[in-house]
């Protein structure tokens, strides 16, 4: 098998993703600008979104799942009084109404789209369909039925309403969750129809947008050791699991992937993750003074 080119390097780099770019073009560009062997995202952001999209690289890359599976934040304008086939600007309108919801009707529907609701994802989305992407199959010209899904939404308020046709707003959620289908559903909800015109992630676990890299930043800064002071810990990456000190003994074991000792201890079965010298080297299932690893930080 051929050798990945590039360094071994590993960290976070917090980006504000601008709009026009899709995710995939953000992380090669990062890769190439740190001329890493491996590095992949936290979440997609849709191509006209912007914010905080937090890449990882090298041995970070293996603590992605904890990331997309964290709450995140997102301020987003809805637009009334249309739906589109996409569920935002981008896309054609396919149904229209001339009412518009009062301020106390809005509050009134905002309390169903908070805790744990169902929600069935946009037709033009990467959600898969016998083994095809959803958005593929809508460019194709196909309707399809998708499956509702669970998602948690922490909370859902407005901001703003600049006028009767806009609509202002912030939701935290839980991992999976489609704003698109946010606006589409309470439009729908409204009996104004509605999608979404402007989206920005504005924190996503522990990483802020506000301290993120622009692209033309790390265009800039490529390749040079001012880009390299931007890069954080690998273990950011595990801020929403309890640290577990592993022993001298159980450090060699972990490395080698195997259930290694650790001299502090959470409830039985829950998910933690094991330092050495203040060092991340595995992360796992914790069982009676031992973490057992499922991935090993080669650091």
């Amino acid at each position: 098998m051929a050798r990945k080119k590039g360094r071994d390097v590993s960290g976070w780099l917090i980006v504000d993703k601008p709009a026009g770019i899709t995710s995939t073009a953000v992380v090669g560009k990062v890769r190439w600008a740190f001329d890493a062997k491996k590095a992949g995202h936290a979440g997609t952001l849709d191509p006209g979104a912007t914010g905080v999209l937090a890449v990882a690289l090298g041995e970070a890359t293996k603590t992605v799942p904890y990331i997309t599976d964290a709450l995140k934040c997102y301020r987003f304008t809805m637009r009334f009084g249309a739906a589109t086939n996409t569920d935002d600007a981008e896309g054609t309108v396919i149904a229209s109404a001339v009412v518009r919801p009062s301020d106390g009707e809005i509050a009134a529907a905002l309390p169903a789209f908070r805790g744990e609701i169902q929600q069935v994802p946009p037709q033009y989305s990467a959600v898969k369909v016998d083994g095809e992407r959803a958005y593929d199959l809508a460019r194709a010209g196909e309707t399809m039925e998708l499956a509702a899904r669970p998602l948690w939404v922490e909370s859902l308020e407005v901001i703003a309403r600049p006028d009767a046709d806009t609509l202002e707003l912030e939701m935290v959620c839980g991992k999976g969750g489609y704003v698109r289908a946010i606006a589409r559903d309470l439009g729908a909800t409204l009996g104004c129809f509605g999608h979404v015109l402007t989206l920005r992630r504005v924190w996503s676990g522990p990483f802020d947008a506000s301290e993120g890299l622009s692209m033309d930043e790390i265009e800039c800064l490529a390749r040079t050791p001012e880009l390299e002071a931007h890069l954080l810990p690998l273990e950011l990456g595990l801020t929403d699991l309890p640290e577990l000190k592993a022993t001298a003994e159980g450090a060699v074991r972990l490395r080698n992937g195997n259930p290694g000792a650790v001299v502090t201890a959470v409830e039985y079965g829950e998910p933690a993750w094991a330092s050495f010298q203040g060092k991340a080297i595995a992360a796992g299932i914790y069982r009676s003074g031992e973490l057992h690893p499922n991935r090993v930080f080669n650091i």
